[in-house]
């Protein structure tokens, strides 16, 4: 059985998007692969207006899930910081979370310290802790750039290992 995990970063300047595939063997030991499809980001200028933001996001996510056509989409829950900045990235993980309904895929989602400890086994890991893991998880030669999609990676793995 294979399956294609999409993982987001959500954000309203930065989007960070991972796809991987996981794949479980057919034998008795059930052994499981995961290798990395893609990655990359998606950018909305701080020039624009939030609206224009808001429906670069919303296009850009829709030809992403287009082109790499997942069975399952992970997303980070929010983290609160500040409260100015949540609300901003909540308006994008709103239009986010619409394009999933558009499409019908069934999602998953994880807080950050569920991510790290998924990842490192320490819910309080630092981002290079849990960009090393990727890197490892996914046998890759070097972390995913920029950030963004290696936390999207990172998403994605968490999902991966709870099927």
């Amino acid at each position: 059985m294979e399956k294609r995990i999409l993982g987001i970063d959500p954000g309203l300047a930065t989007v960070g998007f991972g796809a991987i595939t996981w794949q479980q063997s057919e034998t008795k030991g059930q052994e499981t692969t995961v290798q990395m499809v893609d990655f990359g980001v998606i950018r909305t200028n701080a020039d624009m207006e939030m609206s224009q933001r808001l429906c670069t996001l919303f296009d850009d996510l829709h030809t992403v899930i287009e082109e790499l056509q997942p069975d399952l989409v992970a997303i980070e829950k929010l983290f609160f910081y500040r409260m100015a900045n949540t609300i901003i990235v909540a308006q994008a993980r709103g239009v986010l979370m619409l394009v999933l309904g558009q499409h019908k895929l069934p999602y998953v989602e994880f807080a950050p310290p569920q991510i790290k400890q998924a990842l490192t086994n320490y819910g309080k890991a630092d981002k290079a802790e849990v960009q090393e893991a990727v890197m490892r998880e996914l046998d890759l030669d070097e972390i995913p750039r920029p950030d963004d999609a290696a936390d999207a990676l990172a998403v994605a793995l968490t999902a991966s290992f709870q099927l």
